[in-house]
């Protein structure tokens, strides 16, 4: 069973990567709104789509335009529970 913690510490450090910020891991808290207007980090739908591309491809979990999966790209917590949940991939 993979960290929680650690999963999120990686997490942040892929968003950073993929998304260009000029950040630290521990400047990105784990209930922040990632994606939207009301996001500390203003990260758009291009961002979204690569972060679900890089989820995909580092752990094997499809985040497609439905509810469900679009909910996963809320903040870091969410993106979390979403890989390490039993849902099919």
């Amino acid at each position: 069973m993979m960290d929680r913690e650690q999963l999120k510490l990686e997490l942040k450090q892929m968003i950073i990567k993929e998304c260009e910020k000029d950040l630290r891991p521990e400047q990105i808290p784990d209930d922040a709104i990632l994606i939207g207007s009301q996001g500390s980090l203003a990260l758009d739908s291009l961002d979204a789509l690569q972060i679900a591309l890089a989820v995909k491809q580092q752990y094997g979990k499809r985040i497609d335009g439905n509810n469900q999966t679009r909910a996963a790209l809320t903040s870091v917590n969410s993106l979390a529970d979403f890989i390490l949940s039993d849902a099919a991939p």
